[in-house]
């Protein structure tokens, strides 16, 4: 917990460390400061960001539905499109409607995890066990990188910055100091639930799946709590799954919105982005790919993309000239270039795994 917690929090106190500071975004700041090419490839990789992070949204809640009520995967991705542009409606209504929605989704998603979990029985000495770092081949970095992905979501680091800016430009009555506590605050009460819920999550998979020979699939999982926990427990474990996707998916375009503007000060509809970003999880859908294997994927292709983020923001929260008053101290620079060393040895070892060993 403490391994991907910690460097999720502080990436997303960075960045809206950085917001307040220069009432810019990070994707704004980076087209300032570096050459068209670099902020057109930085660009570039932020929309495979956003979009692996739909697509991985997408293809949670169209298994989830299908979990529910047996729908086809491509009805049920139909269907998450349709509610998201419902949700995304509400964020045009409203930024206090907006994350009043998402809270409340959220809720749903840790409550029905931390549930799944105290009816798991989970053993407390494997439970201390799995806690040890340890990897057993290419498959099992393959996953770490995955869950890595999932826990510090590059996108989430741009998005940090663009929400501090919008709140302080919205004039709330707070000054920069009292504003960047509050977002402090924000960042790691949500940055903490989301990394609990997670490990709730896989530690109550792993203990229904170990053992029993079924595949290691959401579908695999879900019967697992059927049989071993009772049928409350597997509804939990896909109503989840479907409030995260309908969630994620939202806070995805909003995203997206904010690195097109940024990057190449151009800009969208939000409907019409919408329409654009659910084509590519639509299509994993209609092709039949295995679900689990394509959220795996776009996990670990997030992870890839966390460098893209982390660097640019760490090097210029350092930047007096950026910063003012408000630059890092070197301790916090420290801190931030170990976890981005580690985040980035990890993907080339995983490449290295991958393309080197051939496991």
């Amino acid at each position: 917990m403490r391994a991907t917690s910690r460097p999720t929090w502080r990436a997303g106190y960075l960045s809206a460390k950085l917001g307040t500071a220069t009432g810019r975004n990070l994707p704004e700041l980076c087209r300032d400061h570096y050459p068209r090419p670099v902020v057109r490839g930085l660009w570039f990789q932020a929309e495979i960001v956003v979009i692996m992070t739909d697509l991985a949204e997408l293809i949670g809640g169209a298994v989830a539905l299908n979990l529910l009520f047996g729908l086809p995967a491509l009805q049920g991705g139909l269907l998450i499109a349709a509610a998201s542009f419902v949700l995304l409606a509400v964020r045009t209504a409203g930024q206090r409607r907006f994350e009043a929605v998402i809270t409340a989704m959220l809720a749903v998603v840790t409550g029905a995890f931390f549930y799944q979990t105290l009816q798991a029985d989970v053993p407390p000495a494997d439970l201390a066990a799995g806690l040890v770092p340890r990897f057993d081949g290419s498959a099992s970095l393959l996953l770490a990188a995955g869950i890595v992905g999932a826990t510090v979501m590059p996108h989430a680091i741009y998005l940090h910055s663009a929400l501090t800016q919008e709140r302080f430009a919205a004039g709330h009555g707070l000054s920069r100091r009292a504003l960047l506590r509050a977002q402090r605050l924000d960042v790691v009460m949500a940055m903490g639930i989301a990394g609990l819920a997670n490990i709730a999550m896989l530690v109550a998979a792993a203990t229904m799946l170990h053992g029993s020979g079924a595949e290691p699939t959401l579908q695999g999982a879900h019967t697992q709590f059927a049989i071993g926990a009772g049928p409350l427990v597997a509804t939990l474990f896909a109503v989840a799954l479907l409030a995260s996707g309908l969630a994620s998916s939202s806070v995805g375009i909003y995203t997206g919105q904010v690195v097109m503007q940024g990057f190449l000060r151009r800009r969208i509809p939000l409907y019409l982005r919408r329409s654009l970003a659910v084509v590519p999880a639509l299509a994993v859908l209609a092709l039949g790919v295995d679900p689990s294997r394509a959220l795996v994927l776009s996990q670990v292709t997030l992870s890839f993309g966390i460098p893209f983020a982390l660097i640019p923001l760490l090097l210029l929260s350092r930047r007096p000239d950026v910063m003012g008053n408000w630059v890092n101290r070197p301790l916090t620079t420290a801190l931030a270039g170990g976890a981005t060393l580690v985040l980035v040895a990890l993907n080339a070892l995983l490449i290295l795994l991958a393309f080197g060993s051939g496991d």
